[in-house]
């Protein structure tokens, strides 16, 4: 299997028999959008492939429950900013299994963090890449010669793109304004642990290496998430990571595109969010599965109702597949026994143009109109049907 790189900006092969997944999840102050499940059913797909295949997967989700976004969202509200990360990751995850996404292995939550953040600021501070000021700590991203080395940005574009991403640039206590904060100190009204620069809270970009490396070692062998992620957020993972380990940080880099509502980028400010709960009173989840994995994962792409409306089309295709083969009662342990018994090798020898496609950097899209048309042959084996459905998250 081949997975396009953004650190190398190529196609790699991925060899390795134990994978480590971490993929950046959700802040929880407003979700599902479309974006969200686009996302996280694509990390679907690939750990389900994965161990299709024979992989040892470790599959590690985070969620950013401390917050700017959650903390203003919360007092809007009138409720507390754990209500309401514990409401929105509920809601969420209810979504998810809508939709029929796996459970990651870890779920780790950015507040049950806390002493393993601190623990690798103490070390950057140590060091000299980092320096406090004031009851905060920034790190200093000219003492790393590499910074920069996944966004291949030259420093005024990084510094823009920063700032149009929650960095200030005029905060006093910085030395340049590109430094990014690793613990920011505690304001009034707001929630702070203890640390040994004071009472305060982590920074946004320290919580995923920490909790990366926590469960996945020193080293992952795929980091993902949106594109919008390269920078600052997955940048600074990477300067605070490997400063700390002396490793690698992530062998893949690997992001999915951006959706578009209107031609616009998704935001609460314009009004064009389309939430997971409003498709769902209208679409099946076989439908707006099969409409968000159709796209490559790697594409940006526009929200179009015409085109949920073909998905639909394909669906009822597909789960009619698996009504017409579904076998009597009293072959059902047989054909269960047959399905079980079929290797990942039989499967990949009838139908080889799926596993061509999924091999070749994740092309969910092209494999399903693969499976659609050999669901329309009447010799199509129903345990190959059934076996290519469930790497696809369908139950056919």
């Amino acid at each position: 299997m081949k997975l396009y790189n953004s650190l190398s900006e190529k196609k790699e092969s991925l060899n390795d028999k134990k994978i480590g997944i971490y993929v950046c999840g959700i802040t929880p102050y407003d979700t599902t959008h479309l974006g969200h499940a686009f996302t996280f059913l694509i990390y679907d797909v690939l750990v389900r492939y994965l161990r299709f295949l024979g992989r040892d997967v470790t599959y590690v989700q985070n969620v950013t429950d401390i917050d700017d976004d959650i903390l203003i969202k919360a007092k809007s509200l009138g409720i507390s900013w754990q209500t309401l990360g514990k409401n929105e990751t509920q809601r969420h995850l209810k979504n998810m299994r809508t939709l029929g996404a796996l459970r990651p292995d870890f779920y780790p939550k950015a507040t049950e963090h806390i002493s393993s953040m601190i623990q690798i600021i103490e070390l950057l501070l140590r060091n000299g890449l980092a320096y406090k000021k004031n009851g905060s700590v920034y790190f200093d991203v000219k003492s790393d010669k590499k910074f920069g080395k996944l966004s291949k940005l030259p420093y005024r574009a990084m510094l823009t793109i920063a700032n149009d991403r929650g960095n200030f640039p005029l905060d006093p206590k910085k030395r340049d304004p590109l430094d990014f904060v690793l613990w920011q100190d505690g304001k009034v009204g707001e929630p702070t642990w203890d640390s040994p620069w004071g009472h305060g809270r982590p920074g946004w970009h320290i919580e995923c290496s920490a909790m990366s490396m926590r469960y996945l070692g020193p080293t992952l062998t795929i980091h993902g998430g949106g594109e919008d992620l390269i920078f600052p957020h997955h940048e600074a993972e990477i300067a605070q990571s490997e400063n700390y380990s002396g490793k690698k940080f992530a062998k893949f880099w690997m992001y999915t595109g951006m959706v578009y509502c209107e031609g616009k980028k998704m935001s609460k400010s314009l009004g064009n969010m389309i939430f997971i709960d409003d498709l769902l009173k209208k679409y099946s989840a076989s439908t707006i599965r099969i409409y968000l994995l159709w796209h490559h994962y790697r594409s940006s792409w526009n929200y179009r109702e015409e085109d949920l409306k073909n998905a639909k089309k394909i669906a009822v295709i597909l789960e009619a597949s698996g009504n017409s083969r579904r076998p009597i009662r009293s072959k059902t342990q047989e054909t269960l026994s047959l399905r079980s018994r079929m290797s990942c090798g039989e499967v990949k020898k009838t139908l080889p143009d799926f596993f061509a496609a999924m091999d070749d950097d994740l092309n969910i899209g092209k494999a399903i109109k693969i499976l659609i048309d050999y669901v329309k042959l009447k010799n199509a084996n129903a345990a190959v049907v059934a076996k290519c459905g469930k790497i696809l998250g369908l139950i056919l």
